[in-house]
């Protein structure tokens, strides 16, 4: 079950900055070290492919999608008035 924005959207982040970048490093450190390892490890090294693919939720776009949620949280938010929306900055 994906975890809901307060408008409704999607919520890939994490709950702080070093927690969502320490899971893009396993994420895609996994990835890489399961095609890289390929040829010393055979087929073996796919295992690492699943801790990859855990690391980052599924795919590397819902990462970087975090990623902007992460840096963005508590500093913009979306408001709409007039059926106009925009982005605007809190405090």
């Amino acid at each position: 079950m994906t975890r809901r924005t307060t408008d409704g959207g999607p919520d890939f982040a994490s709950r702080s900055l070093p927690r969502h970048l320490v899971r893009g490093a396993v994420g895609f450190g996994s990835l890489a070290g399961a095609v890289a390892l390929l040829p010393l490890l055979g087929p073996a090294s796919l295992l690492l492919a699943p801790v990859g693919l855990l690391a980052l939720r599924g795919c590397p776009v819902c990462w970087a999608v975090g990623l902007a949620q992460t840096l963005s949280r508590g500093r913009l938010r979306r408001a709409c008035t007039d059926g106009r929306c925009a982005l605007v900055r809190d405090g």
